[in-house]
C-alpha cells in the first residue's frame, strides 16, 4: 500500500535534510537524475584517503529521494569508499532482489524497504547512492592520474 511508502518516518526525514548546499572546494561533484519522475540529486564530496571527510548536496526530489538523501547525509562523513559501495549495492538488492536492508551504521535505511513494491520509485530512492559512488570514482580516478603523472 502506498501509505507504507510515504509513512511518517520517511516524511520526517524528507522534511529535515542535513548538509544542504554545496561545498566551496569539493574534490568531486556528481549529479544523478531520474528521467521517470524528474528528481535530481547533486552531491559534493571530499575524502582523506579512503574516508569521506565532507559532504553537501542539493536535493530536488520527491519525498523518497529526499528521505534517502537525508539518511545519506547523516551517515556519509566517516564512511569509507568500500562501505559506501556496499551500501549502494545492498540498497539495490533490497529494492530489486528482495534482499535485506543495509546493516550496521546504515540500518535505518530499512525505513525504505516498502519502496521495493513500487518499481517506479526505485530510481528516485537510489539517486543519492548513485551520485556518491560516482563521486568516489571520480576522486579515485583523479588520484590515479596524479600518481601516473608523478611517475
Amino acid at each position: 500500500m502506498i501509505n507504507d511508502v510515504y509513512n511518517a518516518r520517511i516524511l520526517a526525514l524528507a522534511a529535515e535534510i542535513p548538509r544542504l548546499g554545496r561545498l566551496a572546494a569539493p574534490q568531486a561533484s556528481a549529479r544523478a537524475h531520474s528521467r521517470l519522475c524528474g528528481s535530481t540529486v547533486t552531491i559534493d564530496l571530499v575524502m582523506d584517503g579512503d574516508t569521506v571527510t565532507d559532504f553537501a548536496h542539493e536535493v530536488r526530489a520527491c519525498a523518497l529521494g529526499q528521505a534517502s538523501s537525508s539518511l545519506m547525509a547523516r551517515h556519509v562523513v566517516g564512511a569509507t569508499a568500500d562501505e559506501l559501495r556496499a551500501v549502494r549495492e545492498a540498497m539495490w538488492k533490497m529494492l530489486r532482489e528482495n534482499g535485506p536492508p543495509p546493516a550496521g551504521n546504515w540500518d535505518d535505511l530499512k525505513v525504505l524497504e516498502p519502496v521495493r513494491d513500487y518499481k517506479a520509485r526505485h530510481a528516485s530512492t537510489m539517486l543519492t547512492f548513485d551520485a556518491v559512488v560516482d563521486a568516489i570514482g571520480q576522486i579515485e580516478a583523479a588520484r590515479g592520474r596524479a600518481t601516473d603523472a608523478a611517475e
